[in-house]
């Protein structure tokens, strides 16, 4: 399969970046959300395992990689679900296949509670989803209103840090070169900034009320040592009680960025339960 294409579109004022498996957007269509502090790029290994008789999109979300990164008006989850689902217009897909990971997790679901007669499927990799978060996350959180530590945190080391702690394997320089390439200048570390301190229990709540009406199939994923979502298993357990059409695959010994430590694995589990 030939690496993912690389391509850009607008939406209002906003420059948008994503990878396609396609030239042209087939009637079938998979979006993967990213999370913090990722791209699309992160998908890259899975994504073209995936394209069979569907478009794989990855998207940059605003605030990541090469989509714009304002620092005014931007990044709650309202705003992100009004970016995806313009972005959904603009290429004229109707209705996906949604998989999200990380703060991706948050954002994708928000829009999917509001959006369900346009989902279809829906795969949980490790993501945060409900309103009573891990003391661990919530330091991260609280952190990045902090001077000082919050430019450590987006800084190249900080985010050379948050790749390595994340990952069980060793990533190549290359890679991390790409994941810290996005944020050189101030405002691109302040817009990486201003995503985490836009996630509101608020609308967490609201959607973990919401995901209890979702009659989709649900399929999860996840590493089990996750030094990032410390508490991904136990969130994955809840997520089973609320859903319990959902499949749950754990991916022993691998990390919060599974794909990057398993991406054979994942897709090759992404591609039975979405083909079926």
């Amino acid at each position: 399969m030939q690496a993912p294409i690389s391509q850009f579109v607008n939406v209002g004022s906003t420059k948008l970046h994503y990878l396609s498996t396609s030239q042209q957007v087939t009637p079938r269509v998979t979006l993967l959300l990213h999370g913090w502090p990722t791209s699309s790029y992160l998908w890259r290994n899975v994504m073209k395992h995936l394209a069979q008789d569907e478009t794989v999109l990855a998207l940059d979300l605003p605030g990541f990689g090469q989509s714009d990164k304002p620092t005014k008006g931007a990044y709650s989850l309202g705003y992100y679900e009004q970016i995806i689902q313009q972005f959904l217009d603009e290429l004229g897909v109707k209705g996906v296949n949604l998989v999200v990971h990380d703060l991706g997790g948050p954002v994708g679901l928000y829009w999917a509670v509001h959006n369900q007669s346009k989902l279809h499927k829906l795969v949980l990799l490790n993501t945060l989803i409900y309103p009573e978060l891990h003391w661990f996350v919530k330091l991260f959180i609280a952190l990045s209103f902090v001077p000082g530590i919050r430019g450590l945190m987006s800084s190249q080391r900080g985010i050379k840090f948050a790749m390595q702690l994340g990952t069980t394997s060793t990533l190549p320089n290359e890679s991390i070169d790409v994941y810290q390439s996005p944020f050189q200048t101030k405002q691109e570390r302040l817009a990486l900034i201003q995503t985490l301190q836009k996630v509101s229990p608020e609308k967490l709540a609201e959607i973990a009320a919401g995901l209890k009406e979702l009659e989709q199939p649900i399929q999860i994923i996840y590493g089990t040592r996750d030094f990032a979502l410390p508490d991904v298993a136990n969130t994955m357990k809840r997520v089973k009680q609320d859903l319990p059409q959902a499949v749950v695959h754990k991916l022993q010994g691998c990390g919060h960025f599974l794909q990057e430590d398993e991406p054979e694995k994942v897709s090759a589990l992404m591609r039975e339960f979405l083909a079926t």
